[in-house]
């Protein structure tokens, strides 16, 4: 008898509500929830797959552990033993740095992923921390920590309300949205013209959200922030900047000024590609508009000056007003975020704390850049001692860092991996251990990441639809028995972990004079948490502590866990507010418009004024239907339009023989790669594409739908050597390659 169950889409950034069909405990299909206070029933193909990605049956069932060189099935006890093992020697004799910490994109769309990695990085207290973020949003994080203080305080385009919005390198009819959770991402945009609005899109390819827009501009790929830098420049030259009420929470509008002169419209047009009257024209309409928002996404931050295209599109939201301000770009308000603390000062953001080994790249945001791993583990040096031991978390790097090849050889020569992963794939096949989480179905979903990034404040929890199945571990329980193995603490309670984070955060907590539990005793505290296991639990802290909280009894009607259970399709809180000053935590207490290191930055943007590409460079490209590498063993997310193919434009085509559908080698500074040609005016001459995630070709890999067409890896191309200064973020596109027609 088939029943159904709520359930939080997990499978990208838009956080859709799902109404799934279960027969027995298996989940049959999947649909939309009407009901769901944020979504509104809205699906798209990833979740409408959800229960076959649900059930893969190359999904790892239980936990592998390698004897005699070879990967075999063990007990939890025996993989946690050999963890313990593995690790600790390492720690002992080479210190904590010595074992590497690798956090992949899906740790942000998972309860567990987001509570105990960071237990776990403060247990070892080893600075060999590499994440995705690094090969994907890190200058977002790093030009916001500059701006506000705060290297999370990101501020998002009022979709709802705006009357103008300009994107730059997004394409959220394809991705979802990125560092802006939008369930129905195209409905909000139809919604924007329905309502009179003009939607400007600024991307060398014409993709289906650039196909919707008033306006097409195709940039020469990498060049954003010059022509945000000269949209800056008319503001100010023709008199159009106007902070409105932004003004007293600001410093360094003169300073800005002058530090931008020289970027005129004439200037960048030749390295923009773009009519110097058209990039006025931007300028002029974004300062007219009654409410405006500027949005810029990976194909901005993933080029060599993504720090300050990321810093710049808050420049053009402040210098219109429209920042912090309905209907332009707002800070969100979690549910779960810190008690919010008064307005003042704060110790603000810094950068390069520590620097890695051998390249001596400084940190950013407590990480070291994902194109650096391979060389940590492979270059011995004179100074610290080489990654020998890595923690590998739902992350795939052999796929999605620069220089897979070398990543691959480097791997092999650890002491000891264990990785978390549901799959072996092309990094976890090299793991010692690995340890598989159950599929999603079985588990409990609450968006701790992304709701700090919607466009609408809400709160929503679902527990597991279907109960563990016999012989599985839940994600919860396999981090945090990883953190007590890694720790030294093998054996221990795993509830030990939550009850040691609780008591930590609730000891905090009464000791600060803004806390809603200030002066109270933590030990009664706790006894008031409900929930089921220790996540909720911690969960429920959050809540209460939270900015709708309860402050356990002191405001009867906030936010509990007891009463976001009550409401399982979610609980509304309301449009995105004006809240400065209270996110800023810069040293002086305002928006710092002109950082000393962007400041120290522009002379490199300067220089790229006369800089011309004189061959093709490369771009990447999202699908609808995958998730980066995720999906591609779902044989209902693959196919159709989403394959692995070079788009290239039919003048450069025509000029260099390639014919539509024929094989095409193309070569960058990292090695070549062999792909068939798609034929397009879809991307502008000059231009070629290739999509992410794709290069399930290695031996040892068990994704069997997905070596049936493993494509390559575009990341193949790159050597690693090209990075974002500022931020550490690695230059994916605008990437000068040679093709060759294949004989």
């Amino acid at each position: 008898m088939s029943r159904t169950a709520l359930r939080i889409c997990p499978l990208c950034e838009a956080t859709c509500g799902l109404t799934l069909t279960i027969e027995g405990t298996r989940v049959t299909g999947a649909r939309g929830d009407r009901e769901d206070v944020f979504s509104k029933g809205f699906i798209c193909p990833k979740g409408a797959s959800f229960a076959a990605v649900d059930s893969d049956p190359d999904r790892l069932r239980t936990p592998l552990v390698r004897r005699d060189g070879e990967l075999r099935e063990a007990t939890w006890q025996e993989a946690f033993d050999a963890v313990a093992a593995g690790l600790r020697p390492v720690v002992e004799a080479c210190g904590p740095d010595s074992v590497g910490v690798v956090l992949g994109n899906p740790n942000v769309h998972t309860v567990a992923g987001a509570l105990y990695p960071p237990v776990l990085l403060a247990g070892l207290r080893t600075r060999s921390l590499f994440t995705a973020s690094t090969v994907d949003q890190m200058p977002k994080h790093v030009s916001s920590g500059l701006l506000f203080g705060d290297a999370n305080a990101i501020p998002v385009p009022d979709l709802d309300h705006t009357d103008h919005l300009l994107l730059i390198g997004a394409n959220p009819l394809e991705s979802n949205g990125s560092l802006c959770t939008a369930p129905d991402f195209p409905g909000r945009l139809k919604a924007l013209k329905a309502r009179g609005g003009h939607l400007t899109v600024v991307d060398p390819r014409r993709t289906r959200t650039a196909k919707l827009a008033d306006r097409h501009l195709a940039i020469r790929p990498g060049t954003d922030a010059l022509l945000l830098a000269a949209m800056a420049t008319v503001l100010f030259e023709e008199g159009l900047a106007d902070l409105k009420d932004l003004g007293a929470h600001v410093v360094g509008v003169g300073q800005l000024r002058a530090a931008l002169r020289d970027f005129t419209p004439e200037a960048v047009a030749g390295a923009c590609d773009l009519d110097a009257d058209v990039i006025r024209t931007l300028a002029r309409e974004l300062a007219a508009a009654p409410t405006a928002a500027v949005y810029a996404r990976i194909g901005s931050c993933t080029v060599a000056h993504g720090t300050l295209a990321s810093w710049l599109v808050d420049v053009l939201n402040i210098l219109t007003g429209n920042l912090d301000r309905p209907g332009g770009a707002l800070f969100p308000q979690a549910a779960t975020d810190r008690t919010p603390r008064p307005a003042g000062p704060g110790r603000g953001f810094a950068l390069g704390r520590w620097h890695s080994r051998v390249r001596r790249l400084p940190e950013a945001k407590g990480e070291l850049p994902l194109s650096a791993l391979a060389e940590e583990i492979d270059t011995p040096t004179d100074e610290g001692e080489r990654v020998r031991a890595l923690i590998v978390v739902a992350a795939n790097p052999v796929l999605s860092a620069p220089d897979g090849d070398r990543l691959d050889k480097a791997l092999q020569s650890l002491d000891f991996m264990v990785s978390v992963d549901p799959y072996l794939n092309e990094t976890s096949r090299h793991a010692h251990v690995v340890l598989p989480p159950p599929p999603p179905s079985q588990s409990p979903h609450h968006d701790f990441a992304f709701n700090t990034l919607a466009v609408r404040n809400q709160v929503r929890y679902t527990r597991p639809a279907v109960p563990l199945e016999p012989g599985r571990m839940a994600e919860s329980e396999i981090l945090a028995r990883l953190v007590l193995a890694a720790t030294g603490m093998h054996g221990a309670d795993p509830a030990a972990v939550d009850a040691m984070v609780i008591d930590q955060t609730l000891g905090k907590a009464v000791r600060e004079e803004h806390s809603p539990v200030h002066g109270r005793d933590p030990h009664e505290l706790a006894g008031q948490l409900t929930g089921v296991t220790g996540p909720e639990r911690r969960l429920d802290l959050m809540l209460r502590l939270g900015p709708y909280g309860d402050g356990f009894g002191v405001r009867p009607d906030g936010l509990t866990l007891a009463k976001l259970l009550a409401h399982p399709h979610g609980i509304d809180l309301g449009p995105l507010r004006p809240r400065l000053p209270q996110p800023l935590k810069t040293v002086s207490g305002r928006i710092e418009l002109l950082p000393e290191p962007i400041a120290a930055d522009l002379p490199r943007l300067r220089a790229a004024l006369g800089e011309r590409p004189d061959g093709l460079v490369l771009v990447g490209r999202r699908h609808l239907r995958s998730n980066n590498s995720w999906m591609h063993n779902v044989p209902a997310l693959t196919g159709g339009s989403n394959r692995c193919t070079l788009h290239i434009h039919p003048e450069d085509a025509a000029r260099l023989g390639v014919r539509d559908g024929a094989d095409v080698r193309v070569k960058g500074a990292g090695g070549e790669v062999v792909a068939p040609a798609e034929v397009t005016d879809a991307v502008r001459p000059g231009v070629v594409s290739l999509p992410h995630g794709w290069g399930h070709d290695r031996a040892g890999v068990r994704m069997s739908h997905a070596t049936k067409t493993p494509g390559v890896n575009v990341n193949q191309l790159l050597d690693g050597s090209l990075l974002d200064p500022l931020s550490g973020n690695a230059v994916l596109n605008g990437v000068p390659v040679q093709l060759t027609a294949s004989l």
